[in-house]
């Protein structure tokens, strides 16, 4: 059949043999029959003939897929934090809770809330702990996963409630995001309405390492009073 192609000419296939033939023809060159009025379409030639393209992913299924993703694998990581770590013992959970209610009785009700609905307390490391590591502490948090872990002199070493409510608080500000230096400062300067204050507890193991992180770190909270080294909160 010698029939000059041109780039999208038209076409009329034949409904009872399917051979295309010109737009032209009234019949089909196969079987005779009579080509449908109206039965046109399209065919490229054979030399602007090209692979079907798969469709671009559109913008919105590119980050749903990226949303979903990312959320799947966030996932993963914090069901791998507790499968590797211990929960607290009830002893332990007692005085927890009543540090947590001392924070609240203060007005510490944003902390307070943070630390009783959407934290996971754990008295021993996770993977992740432990690969990082970290200096002796009372507890280390795993922002964003809201994971508090709790270690021994947590228990130990506070002399009561208030003061472990004082690492919970600290705490409670890297369950918000907040870095070492911001949970250290605003942990210091919420003291006295959390009823940690110096002259009660400036004997205290919790009160000297904390003023010592806190005076290294910001110098200027310590220069009131008459001499000038005073706290000035």
């Amino acid at each position: 059949m010698n029939e000059d192609f041109t780039p999208h000419s038209a076409r009329r296939k034949c409904l009872e043999c399917g051979l295309v033939n010109a737009g032209a023809d009234e019949q089909c060159r196969r079987c005779g029959a009579t080509l449908v009025e109206g039965k046109l379409f399209i065919v490229a030639s054979p030399e602007s003939d090209l692979p079907a393209q798969r469709p671009r992913r559109g913008f919105f299924r590119r980050l749903i897929w990226i949303v979903t993703s990312t959320l799947a694998i966030l996932f993963v990581w914090y069901v791998s934090l507790l499968l590797t770590s211990n929960g607290l013992q009830p002893d332990q959970r007692f005085k927890v809770d009543a540090a947590v209610s001392l924070i609240e009785q203060r007005g510490f009700k944003h902390e307070a809330f943070l630390l009783r609905r959407v934290t996971i307390f754990r008295s021993t490391d996770n993977w992740w702990n432990r690969l990082l590591g970290h200096r002796d502490a009372f507890a280390a948090t795993n922002f964003p996963f809201e994971i508090v872990t709790l270690y021994p002199q947590f228990f130990t070493v506070p002399v009561d409630d208030c003061e472990r409510a004082a690492v919970l608080l600290h705490e409670a500000r890297h369950l918000s995001g907040d870095g070492e230096e911001a949970a250290l400062q605003s942990t210091w300067k919420s003291k006295r309405a959390l009823g940690w204050t110096e002259d009660r507890y400036q004997q205290t193991t919790v009160w000297d390492s904390t003023a010592r992180l806190t005076k290294a770190q910001f110098p200027y909270m310590f220069q009131c009073g008459a001499e000038g080294n005073s706290d000035c909160y």
